[in-house]
């Protein structure tokens, strides 16, 4: 089937929309253990008709949902032990080989599924996260890149190009559940990654760039100091930045359980927490004391913070649509961008540096006052170049301080028991701190690096894998993947494996690049 005609027959609503209270049930009565499984399902046959037949069946004596359910959906199939290494197989052949075992094709996208349909092949993070994810991509093709995969390179640059120019935005997943809300607006930096290994020219994406900051900015025009409208957010004194958001308020399809347990611990309206918790997933840590007035994750307030890392990035993709804008010819527009990005580099400056900290801190705009709490994020102006020199040197200083642990950088300073918390690493997190560093020649990004290959080496010498995060502080002389959230930990696992072969190329003496898989058994 072409793609035109998938996209015209493709069921985007959502599975709570479509099958209503039947979703309701499936996810309330604990079907499947895990709440993404059922969304995941592909329907065996016509989603109405499936409806119906519930519908007319549900009261009849003996009625069983769950073989109901397995009768008319099947679900996803989750390859686990497919990651792990054959024994005596190094680190670096380990993540070449994973890359096909971790791409789907457009031939397997389900008819009626939630599953949004893609031209062209794809590489998904692993484990139960069987799509394409935005953020996540980014840091996996820094590893397609160093194993010589130019052909996904090319395939996911067409993809994301494709998702932009279909749905207005790049959604947090392709799955409709997912269309909602976005990442952290990383396709700026893929642009350039595909112009520097010749897989495409970065002024080819000028349109896509364009439409994904509209998307980004919607509302902003319009908006009076103190307000806030989506993403946007002005300030009393007339600045423009941004916050995280979704566009609806009703639980998390994927996570429908933890959601409504979530709501019942607050005092406020459900949907407010619903808003948040959907807000605190477009950022990517999903979850964070960092969204939080304390300890509870009931206390999520994520629409109430101007993010650095989502400002850092829009700064990033304002300065690349004003580069291409002139490269291209178009005079005006260049100038326009580039007093966008100068306008978000001060308004950074003003509300998101913070001078007692020596960091910078996410702002909260609802009480007017920074954020106490340093986390990971603190790097992401380092890594666009929007930090001066003394800023990038004192960032550093309390990275070293604060943040660094055994395995690398630590994400927050806070024990919460989220997974975006102590004691927990991210490869994404190291990645964006060593290029940050790098960016002005400090020398800690050198030991981040270091500190993060024997954390990934060390796991897999012992275990044959990699996964989704890692705890920091060594045990019995080696790394332990990570904990906390939602869900197990994952094997895979795309963004370690990106960051991880990217740092091997680059430090071909780290003593990672001569780790083996053990023997098992």
């Amino acid at each position: 089937m072409r793609l035109q005609d998938e996209m015209a027959t493709a069921d985007v609503l959502t599975p709570a929309d479509r099958y209503q209270e039947l979703f309701v049930a499936v996810q309330t009565t604990g079907v499947f253990d895990d709440s993404k499984t059922f969304v995941d399902c592909a329907p065996r046959g016509d989603p109405a008709q499936i409806l119906a037949a519930y519908r007319a069946q549900r009261d009849d004596a003996g009625f069983d949902l769950a073989d109901f359910v397995h009768r008319h959906f099947l679900p996803p199939e989750i390859h686990a032990s497919h990651y792990v290494s054959v024994p005596g197989q190094s680190l670096k052949d380990h993540i070449d080989g994973l890359w096909d075992v971790l791409t789907r094709h457009p031939h397997q996208h389900p008819p009626n599924a939630s599953l949004l349909p893609l031209p062209h092949p794809y590489v998904v993070p692993g484990g139960r996260f069987g799509e394409l994810y935005y953020w996540d991509s980014w840091f996996s093709m820094l590893g397609l890149a160093e194993s010589g995969r130019h052909d996904l390179l090319r395939a996911m640059a067409a993809n994301f190009a494709f998702l932009i120019d279909h749905w207005g935005h790049v959604p947090n997943g392709n799955r409709t559940y997912y269309l909602s809300r976005s990442q952290p607006p990383v396709f700026a930096l893929m642009v350039e990654l595909f112009e520097q290994h010749g897989v495409a020219q970065a002024l080819t994406f000028l349109p896509q760039l364009r439409r994904e900051h509209a998307w980004w900015m919607d509302g902003a025009d319009t908006l009076e100091p103190g307000h806030a409208r989506r993403r946007c957010v002005r300030l009393a004194d007339g600045s423009l930045l941004n916050r995280y958001w979704d566009d609806r308020d009703t639980p998390r399809e994927e996570s429908y359980v933890e959601d409504v347990t979530t709501a019942k611990q607050s005092t406020r309206p459900p949907c407010e927490v619903y808003r948040e918790l959907r807000a605190g997933a477009e950022s990517g840590w999903d979850f964070s004391s960092r969204w939080c007035d304390d300890g509870e994750l009931s206390s999520i307030r994520t629409s109430a913070i101007l993010p650095v890392d989502l400002n850092s990035l829009l700064y990033k993709l304002e300065r690349q649509i004003s580069l291409l804008s002139q490269a291209s010819g178009e005079a005006e527009q260049a100038e326009a961008f580039r007093l966008r990005a100068e306008a978000r580099q001060a308004a950074i400056d003003r509300m998101l540096w913070n001078g007692d900290a020596g960091a910078y801190l996410d702002y909260d705009w609802k009480r007017n006052a920074p954020r106490d709490a340093l986390n990971a994020a603190t790097v992401t102006p380092l890594y666009v170049g929007l930090a001066s020199r003394e800023q990038a040197r004192q960032v550093s200083q309390a990275l070293r301080l604060r943040l660094l642990r055994d395995g690398g950088i630590g994400t927050s300073e806070v024990a919460s028991g989220e997974q975006w918390d102590q004691p927990n690493g991210w490869a994404p997190l190291q990645w964006l701190a060593i290029g940050g560093l790098r960016n002005y020649d400090d020398p800690l990004a050198r030991e981040i690096a270091r500190r993060w290959l024997h954390t990934v080496g060390s796991l897999y010498e012992r275990e044959g894998k990699l996964v989704e995060k890692y705890t920091l502080v060594r045990k019995d002389g080696g790394a332990v993947g990570g904990g906390g959230g939602e869900y197990p930990l994952q094997d895979g696992f795309g963004w370690t494996n990106g960051v991880t072969r990217q740092l091997l190329h680059e430090d071909p003496a780290h003593p990672a690049n001569r780790t083996r898989a053990a023997k098992r058994g």
